[in-house]
C-alpha cells in the first residue's frame, strides 16, 4: 500500500490511463506518490522524468536526474541532452550525446538538431543523410525537411554551391527550404516561384483540416509571406515588400524570430525616414528568447541596424556604445569601424574618423580594401587630393583595375601632376603585360595612355604605347597618324619611313561629284547672310517676289503750338532739376494770405480798415459835402469792418473738407 492508503497498482493504473490520454500532470501526481512510497523504483523515476518533459518543467526533471543519477545512470542520457537542448544550453546537450555510451537513432536525430542550433551545417548534413539512409520509419519526411534546412542555411549563412540530394518538394515545408536556398545563390525569381507554390501546398493541406480556422492558416503562411517579402525587397519592389512586411506584424505571430526579422527588414526599408515607426518597430528585435531563434548573422545584422537607427535618431552615445560592442564581439568586422566613422563625420570629426580607419586598417589587413576606399573619399571631403591617391594606390586588391587607374589619372589630372598621372598608367600596363598581354584590356589602357600621353604634350612618351597598339594592327590609319606625328619631332627619317605605310591620296580620296552633290535635293535649304542692299542698287532683274516690301513708317505727331522754326531745347529730356538754366524755387516770398471774409474781399482791405492803425477813426456816415475828402480808396470798394471776419493763421493752408459719397463703407 502507498502513502494514503492507495495501492500502488491502482496508481499505475492510473499513471497508464493518463498517460494514454495525454494527461500528464494527473499521471505526474499519481507517479510522484509511487517514488514518494519507493525512491528507487527506476521505472516509476523514468515515468516521472517523461511527465515532467511533457508538461514543458526541464529544469525540474535536470534536478531529479542529478540527484537520481547513480540510480539512473546512462538509461537517461537521451531525456538528459534532450531537456539541456531546450533549455538552449547546446554545448552541454552537445557533451552529453557524445559522452553516451550507444548512438541510437533518437540520439542521433537531437544530434542533427543541435548541431544545426550552433551552425555546424556540415556535421548536421552528414547525420541527416546518414539517418534517412539507414531508417525507414513514418518519420522520414521530417528528416528530409531537416536535411532541405540544412542545404538552404548553407546556401543563405555560408553560399556554399546547391547540391542536389534527391529531396522532393512534396510539402509546402520542403518548398520552403527550396526558396530559401535559391535566395541564397541569387536565384530571387525563382525563389519567388517557389515560394507562391509553398503558399498554394500550405493552403490546400491546411484546407483538408476542419479543426484549421483561416486564422490559422493566415499565422502559418506568415513566414511564407514574410520571405516573400524580403525576395521583393532585394528586387527592389519596396511599397509591395512593405505591404507583405505589414500584414505579417498584424498577424502578430507566436515565433518571435519571425517578428525580429520582419521589423528589421522594415528598418532598413525605412533607412533615416519614417524613424518613428522604426523606433516602434526595433522594440520587436527585443524580445525574450530572440537570440535563440535566429542565426548569428542574423543577430549581428539586427544589431547593425540598431546602432544606424540611433545615428540616424541622433543618439550619438547610443551608437557610439553599440558600435563598440559590435566591434568587441566582430573585432575582423570593418562595418562596426564604418558606423563610428559615419558618427564622428556627422559631428565634423574628420580628422578623427581617418585615424580610426589608418588604425583598423593596420591591424586587419585582410579586411582594409574598403576602409581605405572610405578614408581616400574623406581625405577628398578636405581636399586633400594627394592623399586619397596615396591611399588609393596602397590597395592591393584594386590597384591596377581600370576604374582605379581611370579615377586616379582624373585625381592627379585635376592636380596637375601629370607625372604620377603617366606612372599610373606605366604600372596599369605593366602588369596587363605580364598578366593579360595582348587582351582587349591591356590594349584599351595602352590606347588611353598614348591618347592622356598626346593630350598633355607628351608626344616622345606616347611613341613607345603607340608602336604597340600599331603592331597589333597594321591596318589602323588614325594610330600610324599619330605615330608619325610623335616621330616627327623625335627622329624625322623613321617618321617618313613610316609614312610609306599611309595609303596613297587617291585610295583616301572619296569618289564623290560635288556638282552632283551640292544640286541634289538634300543642298537645297543654304542658310546665307543677307546682303544689306541700299536703295538704287537693287537689281532691276528680280522679280517682285523676290523683293519683300519694306513698311511706310509714319510720321510722329508734333506737339500742339510747336514752332518748327525755333531751336528746340537740348536739355529738353532732362528732369528740371538736371537741366543747366534750373535755379530752384524762389523763397521768402509769402504770398498773401487769403481770409474768409465775405466774397471778393482782401486781406488789403482789412489792414486799411484796422482801427488800431490810424490816429482817428473815421465816421461811420459821410457828411453832406465832404466826399471828396477821402484819401483812401473809393468808398464803394470798401467792405464794413462787422461784415469781415479775422483771417486765421494758415488759413490759405487749410483745405475744404470733402464731403464723403454714398455708397461707401459704414454708409447708408
Amino acid at each position: 500500500m502507498a502513502s494514503g492508503g492507495i495501492s500502488v497498482a491502482s496508481l499505475w493504473t492510473e499513471v497508464n490511463r493518463c498517460g494514454q490520454n495525454g494527461d500528464f500532470t494527473r499521471a505526474l501526481k499519481a507517479v510522484t506518490k509511487i517514488v514518494q512510497d519507493n525512491r528507487e523504483d527506476v521505472t516509476a523515476l523514468h515515468c516521472k522524468l517523461v511527465c515532467l518533459v511533457q508538461n514543458g518543467s526541464f529544469k525540474e526533471a535536470l534536478n531529479v536526474m542529478n540527484t537520481h543519477s547513480k540510480l539512473l545512470g546512462g538509461d537517461v542520457v537521451f531525456e538528459k541532452a534532450y531537456c539541456e537542448y531546450r533549455l538552449n544550453r547546446v554545448e552541454s546537450a552537445l557533451k552529453t550525446i557524445e559522452s553516451a555510451p550507444e548512438q541510437t537513432d533518437k540520439l542521433k536525430e537531437l544530434y542533427g538538431q543541435v548541431l544545426y542550433r550552433m551552425e555546424r551545417y556540415d556535421d548536421c548534413k552528414s547525420v541527416y543523410t546518414d539517418l534517412i539512409r539507414n531508417s525507414q520509419d513514418e518519420y522520414e519526411e521530417e528528416r528530409k525537411t531537416n536535411l532541405s534546412a540544412v542545404v538552404a542555411s548553407m546556401s543563405q549563412w555560408e553560399e556554399a554551391p546547391l547540391e542536389d540530394l534527391g529531396l522532393p518538394e512534396s510539402t509546402y515545408e520542403l518548398c520552403y527550404n527550396a526558396a530559401c536556398a535559391l535566395i541564397g545563390q541569387g536565384q530571387l525569381t525563382e525563389a519567388l516561384g517557389k515560394l507562391q507554390e509553398a503558399e498554394e501546398l500550405c493552403r490546400v493541406s491546411l484546407a483538408e483540416d476542419s479543426d484549421v480556422t483561416e486564422e490559422d492558416i493566415e499565422s502559418e503562411l506568415a513566414v511564407i509571406h514574410s520571405q516573400m517579402a524580403y525576395v521583393m525587397q532585394l528586387q527592389g519592389r519596396t511599397d509591395e515588400a512593405l505591404q507583405l512586411y505589414n500584414q505579417v506584424i498584424k498577424l502578430k505571430p507566436s515565433d518571435v524570430g519571425l517578428l525580429a526579422v520582419t521589423a528589421n527588414n522594415i528598418i532598413t526599408i525605412n533607412k533615416d525616414q519614417n524613424v518613428f515607426d522604426s523606433k516602434k518597430k526595433v522594440k520587436l528585435t527585443n524580445a525574450e528568447g530572440v537570440e535563440f531563434k535566429l542565426a548569428k548573422k542574423q543577430l549581428q545584422a539586427i544589431d547593425f541596424n540598431k546602432s544606424l537607427l540611433a545615428m540616424y535618431t541622433n543618439q550619438a552615445e547610443q551608437c557610439r556604445k553599440l558600435s563598440s560592442s559590435l566591434q568587441a564581439q566582430n573585432p575582423g568586422h570593418p562595418r562596426p569601424v564604418l558606423i563610428q566613422v559615419a558618427q564622428l563625420c556627422r559631428e565634423k570629426q574628420h580628422s578623427r574618423a581617418i585615424e580610426l580607419l589608418q588604425q583598423f586598417s593596420e591591424q586587419h589587413p585582410e579586411s582594409a580594401s574598403g576602409i581605405k576606399l572610405t578614408m581616400a573619399q574623406l581625405y577628398l571631403i578636405q581636399g586633400h587630393v594627394t592623399k586619397a591617391c596615396d591611399v588609393l594606390r596602397s590597395i592591393e586588391e584594386f590597384k591596377h583595375k581600370s576604374g582605379m587607374i581611370s579615377a586616379l589619372v582624373t585625381m592627379y589630372s585635376h592636380e596637375e601632376d601629370i607625372d604620377s598621372a603617366i606612372e599610373v598608367f606605366k604600372q596599369g600596363i605593366d602588369h596587363y603585360q605580364s598578366e593579360q598581354s595582348g587582351s582587349a584590356d591591356h590594349l584599351a589602357l595602352v590606347r588611353e595612355a598614348a591618347n592622356f600621353k598626346l593630350k598633355y604634350g607628351r608626344k616622345k612618351e606616347a611613341i613607345s604605347d603607340l608602336e604597340q597598339l600599331w603592331k597589333q594592327n597594321t591596318n589602323d590609319i588614325h594610330t600610324l597618324a599619330q605615330l608619325i606625328s610623335a616621330y616627327s619631332l623625335v627622329d624625322t627619317d623613321k617618321a617618313k619611313s613610316l609614312s610609306k605605310h599611309l595609303p596613297s591620296a587617291e585610295t583616301m580620296a572619296l569618289n564623290v561629284d560635288v556638282d552632283e552633290l551640292e544640286n541634289s535635293h538634300g543642298a537645297n535649304y543654304v542658310r546665307k547672310k543677307a546682303a544689306k542692299v541700299i536703295g538704287e542698287n537693287l537689281p532691276k532683274e528680280q522679280s517682285q517676289g523676290d523683293i519683300k516690301k519694306k513698311k511706310k513708317k509714319k510720321k510722329g505727331k508734333l506737339p500742339k503750338n510747336c514752332d518748327l522754326s525755333a531751336t528746340p531745347d537740348m536739355e529738353r529730356w532732362l528732369p528740371m532739376r538736371e537741366r543747366t538754366y534750373y535755379r530752384g524755387k524762389k523763397k521768402g516770398k509769402k504770398k498773401d494770405t487769403i481770409g474768409k471774409g465775405t466774397q471778393g474781399a482782401t486781406a488789403g482791405a482789412s489792414a486799411e480798415l484796422d482801427a488800431s492803425k490810424t490816429a482817428s477813426s473815421p465816421p461811420t456816415s459821410p457828411r453832406p459835402g465832404s466826399a471828396s475828402g477821402s484819401s483812401t480808396a473809393p468808398a464803394s470798394n470798401v467792405v464794413p469792418p462787422r461784415q469781415q471776419k479775422p483771417a486765421a493763421p494758415g488759413a490759405t493752408r487749410k483745405k475744404v473738407p470733402q464731403k464723403k459719397k454714398k455708397g461707401g463703407k459704414g454708409g447708408w
